[in-house]
């Protein structure tokens, strides 16, 4: 797990899940969020299990010190071990990690895919453009929708 810490927009903590097993993609996407300052800590792993683990404090992540409830989950599909799609059914169907908001980000522009992640509630579906400068803008328009803009029910958390 990897992780760095930077201030939000509006000044509060909030803890980004980011699961993506692609190293290029997670970098750009947390150098993106860095450049920005639109995330206070960013945890990022890099399979489904691990996910899980760290959501339902398991094994490594047992103690919630070391795995603070993240106020958004960044979720890339195809991953090792355990799939996008199983994390998110489990998310879902788990008390206390229900209402997580959960934005898939992923390559698949697959029909089955996208309708998949909304069946299990997914908040958000996005598919990582190929081209960098469009990877560049879709993430620092993520950050200020999701990490900026957006109202969650948790308190000091709101812009």
């Amino acid at each position: 797990m990897s992780q760095f810490e930077t201030k939000t927009m509006n000044g509060n903590a909030l803890n980004i899940l980011f699961v993506e097993d692609n190293p290029d993609h997670a970098e750009l996407v947390m150098r993106s969020f860095q450049d920005h300052r639109v995330a206070n800590t960013i945890h990022h792993l890099t399979d489904g299990e691990a996910a899980l683990d760290y959501l339902l404090r398991r094994n490594a992540y047992s103690d919630p010190q070391k795995s603070p409830r993240p106020h958004v989950v960044l979720l890339d599909l195809r991953l090792p071990k355990v799939d996008g799609l199983e994390v998110l059914k489990v998310i879902r169907s788990s008390q206390g990690l229900e209402k997580i908001p959960v934005v898939v980000l992923t390559t698949s522009h697959a029909e089955l895919d996208v309708g998949k992640a909304y069946e299990y509630h997914a908040n958000s579906y996005l598919v990582k453009p190929l081209d960098f400068e469009k990877f560049t803008n879709l993430m620092d328009d993520l950050g200020f929708y999701w990490l900026g803009w957006n109202h969650y029910p948790w308190p000091g958390t709101s812009s």
